[in-house]
């Protein structure tokens, strides 16, 4: 049940509550939420349906009776419990949330999932094709630009359904104003944000493909620039009205924004932003030495654009703070995945067969983790919000993390769950289609399935570490961990791809193509 379902039915009883409110109380959910873009307290019903998601951090605290004790806890009376308690549609809302726990969230998330590890190996397919075409094959630096792209259009898309999920769970998204308000800022955000990390990724891939080589070619600089902001610009304008649309339908179909919006992000946003790379790279490699206007007009325009994009979101509450602070994580994922850019590099010299799994490692590790990290966060903001305020710890060990009873270890042994069926389907995919440059032995299905599964093991722990470390540190991790940690699914899983790689070449796969 949707959160505006339950505030209505409640509502009743909330205004006889208010009414009965002694002069000089306060309300149960005066607390403010001081994280971006959370303006003043929350209204009572919504408090009360904040405890249909999980509430807790901590995975062991999660049991049957949680949803009374948390009101009690958290200053609702007594009587007004039971009167809950005893009402037909909130009995079927609270046995609801077990049900979301688990076998909602494994179909909410599995059926995203595969649509997204479709886009991926569709992408992938594309960089298998695009890595022959003479712009990838005479200007290097362009494989250093696709890992950084593709991780800022991760970066900046999931950050925003991440964003938009928490305000559409905590009821800021039921009204046209406040709808409006929210995508104006946060699409004027991403532009704004692209812009700069864009022009910052082509940048870096001029240093870091001149030092090994000592040469430098204007013209090859201004294309890496241009391809760079003009890709990131259009595809950042055209997934964030994607991200809009799922966000306000999940809302209508009482879906939880929060499992299925980061990976239908992720199943548009890499084949879109790889296409528009590749296809303005060779328009501008085409036009060298003949329009060489077109480059530096297309940088001179996105440059000019990028102030009024930033005075928008400046002026948009929900946003302003996140356009004061947001810059680290994006700047630093980009600088991660650019390091993975290198790696992949050196190793796709090697190996041509790893470009048709690179995209498809990266992007399953990077998506998983994303629906993670969303869900912490939003449980986070949850708590807060309905002002149960309970000790939270950091460190955890990986054994909490994965195998205590119920709540974010529930979740995460679903989303590990689907890392071998996943892989299989999509690897199996690329193999039907006859792609890439690898045969499908029962050796490099082992090797190549225990690289998956290692890096979402590792990317999972870290996630439950990060984002509540910077809860506690006062950061939004909607806005703060999910960069750090796309990024990082990205250098971990070309690294891993590229060991797994060199592992099978080493005990000889027995495949001729295999780096053919």
């Amino acid at each position: 049940m949707s959160h505006a379902g339950i505030s209505t039915i409640d509502s009743q009883e909330n205004r006889e509550v208010h009414k009965r409110k002694k002069p000089g109380s306060k309300s149960i959910a005066s607390s403010t939420c001081k994280m971006v873009g959370f303006g003043s307290g929350e209204s009572l019903s919504k408090a009360l349906a904040d405890v249909s998601t999980e509430l807790t951090v901590d995975s062991d605290n999660e049991g049957d009776d949680g949803d009374t004790s948390r009101l009690l806890s958290s200053g609702v009376p007594r009587h007004f419990v039971e009167g809950i308690k005893k009402t037909g549609k909130n009995v079927k809302r609270i046995e609801r949330t077990d049900e979301e726990n688990v076998w909602t969230i494994s179909v909410q998330m599995f059926i995203p999932f595969l649509l997204a590890g479709f886009g991926m190996v569709a992408a992938s397919l594309l960089l298998d094709l695009v890595q022959h075409w003479p712009v990838y094959l005479q200007i290097k630096e362009v494989y250093i630009l696709v890992p950084a792209l593709l991780g800022l259009k991760g970066n900046l898309e999931m950050t925003l359904a991440s964003r938009l999920s928490t305000h559409a769970n905590l009821g800021h998204m039921d009204t046209s104003s406040e709808q409006w308000t929210l995508i104006i800022g946060n699409l004027a955000l991403i532009q704004c944000q692209a812009m700069v990390v864009g022009l910052l990724a082509s940048l870096a891939a001029v240093i870091l493909g001149w030092i090994p080589e000592a040469q430098f070619d204007v013209h090859h600089g201004l294309l890496l620039c241009a391809s760079a902001l003009v890709t990131a610009s259009v595809a950042s304008f055209l997934l964030g009205l994607v991200m809009v649309a799922v966000i306000l339908l999940s809302r209508r179909m009482n879906i939880n924004p929060d499992n299925v919006a980061t990976p239908i992000a992720a199943s548009l946003g890499d084949l879109t932003t790889l296409a528009l790379l590749s296809w303005i790279a060779s328009l501008l490699f085409n036009a060298i030495g003949q329009q060489s206007w077109i480059a530096p007009t297309l940088i001179t325009c996105c440059l000019l654009a990028t102030p009024i994009w930033g005075y928008i979101a400046a002026r948009n509450p929900f946003t302003k703070e996140v356009l004061d602070y947001g810059w680290t994580p994006v700047i630093s994922a980009m600088v991660i995945s650019s390091i993975g850019g290198l790696i992949l590099d050196y190793t796709i010299s090697s190996y041509k067969g790893i470009a048709v799994f690179q995209l498809v490692i990266n992007g399953v590790g990077g998506n998983l983790v994303a629906v993670q990290a969303s869900r912490i966060s939003t449980a986070l903001h949850k708590e807060q919000s309905s002002g149960n305020h309970k000790q939270i710890r950091v460190c955890i060990s990986p054994v909490s993390v994965f195998l205590a009873p119920g709540g974010h270890a529930r979740t995460a042994r679903v989303l590990l769950m689907m890392v071998i069926p996943g892989h299989l389907i999509f690897s199996y995919t690329i193999s039907y289609l006859q792609a890439g440059h690898t045969s499908f032995t029962a050796i490099f299905i082992i090797v190549y399935l225990f690289a998956a599964v290692l890096q979402v093991v590792l990317l999972l722990y870290i996630s439950q570490l990060m984002v509540v470390w910077m809860w506690t540190r006062g950061m939004d991790p909607d806005s703060s961990a999910i960069p750090y940690l796309t990024a990082a699914g990205d250098l971990l899983g070309t690294a891993l791809l590229g060991i797994a790689f060199h592992i099978l070449d080493a005990i000889g796969d027995g495949d001729s193509d295999v780096g053919d």
